[in-house]
């Protein structure tokens, strides 16, 4: 298998006005999930609203175009939450874009040595303790909006632990009616998809509830409040770079790269399987490179392949990368027409959307699994990654998981040839 070689070329080979009306559809439906999502997305990272659809639109075009996925769907994901927002909170948003430079070229450089492989060397124990860790985080950092909390002036809560202190000397503003349509949208998240499988929930809640604290006008924090909102077209700008940050945003660059290739090719596998395909690992680890350096040149932040997104995608008729580069056009056309509109959006209901996110992503099933039938040292490296993740950040969590999944290794390797 070629290093790099784009799934667009073959899929041109044998590509019908039949394949290109499905392709139209499923792009279409998968913007219309991707539209609250990235929204959502750029909030809990700490940047600006349209930064999650630039991201969507730089990215998800660019990477759709030269993966080495026929279906893979790429984008703002919660996994990149954590780390993007304590990156902006140390080194602003600058910071964030050279990190960002950094981990795409870290990315096309893990392609083209064909290391797509070794992701599968990362253990269960971590991957899992990880993005259990992520989702806490991110529930975390929404309470204080599901709440309609008031900080006092003067707080600087990065860290999770941080925010929980926070949140705990603020309980007293709890605002009633942010919570009650915080309440309102949870419950649509969750009941509407029994209703209907094609129109996504969060663009539901999104929109019922805007109209409704609108017209009401409930006193209730909305998107243009706390945000200044663009519907510029993605802006080009080169970040100034010196030695320093470089050094300083290594850890965090790789971190990023990691997190990129991981979910990136978890998203592959998943979607190989539901279109019986096989993906290049290699070219979609370029492609994804290719993609976070456009993002950030682009006013975006990390992107990588989209798990339920993409199944999105399957599901609705999608069969080549047109979809994914179709679904980032609509996106671009969004944009530009209806971003304003966007202000009015009740933070709230921002914050049930990343509730659901969280919980989808969780895999508590999973951790409760390990737990229970792995042996004690994988659950021990289990248990200390999540730790870390939700403690310090996920620098040191993967850090750390490593090094004591790779001790006890070589601690029974040991034992094994002293008996």
């Amino acid at each position: 298998m070629k290093t790099f070689r784009p799934k667009i070329i073959d899929v041109f080979k044998n590509y019908s006005k039949k394949q290109l009306i499905s392709d139209l559809v499923a792009g279409l439906i998968v913007a219309i999930i991707a539209l609250p999502l990235s929204i959502a997305l750029a909030i809990a990272s700490g940047v600006s609203p349209e930064k999650g659809l630039y991201t969507a639109i730089v990215a998800g075009f660019v990477i759709a175009l030269l993966g080495g996925s026929r279906v893979n769907i790429s984008g703002p994901t919660a996994a990149f939450a954590a780390i993007v927002a304590g990156i902006v909170a140390q080194h602003g948003v600058e910071g964030l874009a050279i990190a960002t430079l950094m981990a795409g070229a870290i990315l096309i450089l893990m392609g083209v040595l064909r290391l797509g492989s070794l992701i599968k060397y990362i253990p269960e124990s971590i991957t899992v303790g990880f993005t259990s860790g992520i989702a806490v985080t991110i529930v975390i950092g929404q309470i204080k909006d599901f709440l309609g909390l008031t900080f006092p002036a003067g707080t600087n809560a990065v860290e999770a632990v941080e925010k929980l202190e926070a949140i705990a000397k603020s309980v007293k503003t709890l605002n009633p009616w942010a919570l009650l349509t915080g309440l309102v949208a949870l419950a649509i998240l969750i009941v509407w998809p029994k209703i209907s499988k094609k129109i996504p929930g969060s663009l539901v809640a999104v929109l019922v509830l805007t109209v409704v604290v609108a017209l009401t006008k409930l006193n209730v924090n909305t998107i243009g409040d706390l945000y200044s909102i663009s519907a510029s077209l993605p802006p080009f700008s080169l970040p100034e770079i010196d030695g320093a940050k470089i050094v300083a945003l290594i850890p965090n660059a790789f971190t990023i790269a990691v997190l990129a290739a991981i979910e990136s090719l978890l998203s592959c596998v998943v979607s190989d399987k539901m279109i019986d395909d096989t993906h290049n690992s290699n070219t979609e680890l370029i492609a994804q490179g290719a993609g976070n350096i456009c993002s950030a040149l682009f006013g975006g932040i990390p992107a990588t392949g989209a798990i339920a997104r993409t199944a999105a995608n399957v599901k609705n008729g999608g069969r080549s990368p047109v979809s994914g580069m179709v679904h980032a056009v609509v996106l671009l056309l969004v944009l530009v027409v209806l971003m304003p509109y966007a202000a009015f959006i009740p933070m709230p209901v921002i914050a049930a959307v990343l509730f659901m996110v969280a919980y989808n992503m969780s895999e508590w099933r999973h951790f409760v699994k390990i737990c229970k039938t792995a042996p004690i040292f994988d659950t021990l490296v289990l248990v200390l990654t999540f730790v870390l993740t939700v403690v310090f950040d996920l620098v040191v969590a993967i850090a750390v998981g490593l090094a004591v999944h790779y001790f006890i290794v070589l601690i029974k390797k040991f034992a094994k040839k002293e008996a």
